[in-house]
């Protein structure tokens, strides 16, 4: 069943995303209903032993970065004792030359 705020059929003209992007006009306009809901929810189910964390997400990257940390310092770590890796000396040969790497095969660099 269709709600009756979306269009019957979905014009020639429209993509995929664009699409996705005009279907919620209801949603807009009960943007705040939705929130004062959201709002509610949290109060009602925030326990300490079950909390909410709410991740402010204007830029992704950084709120995944920001997001992973913070679950990492909700869990005990201690150093683990290991033994000293001791390496050999490397072998370096004279007449080797390092090709460089093609471009297209290079990661970029995102985070210097």
């Amino acid at each position: 069943m269709q709600p009756s705020c979306w269009p019957i059929r979905m014009p020639a003209w429209l993509t995929k995303a664009q699409w996705r992007v005009f279907r919620p006009r209801a949603g807009r306009r009960r943007w705040e209903d939705y929130t004062r809901a959201k709002e509610v929810m949290l109060e009602r189910t925030h326990i300490a032993e079950a909390p909410w964390w709410v991740v402010p997400a204007v830029d992704k990257k950084r709120a995944r970065l920001n997001c992973i940390a913070h679950l990492l310092e909700h869990f005990p770590y201690q150093e683990v004792p290991r033994q000293e890796v001791v390496l050999p000396e490397r072998v370096r040969h004279q007449d080797y030359l390092r090709h460089p790497v093609p471009e297209t095969m290079l990661v970029p660099n995102r985070y210097p």
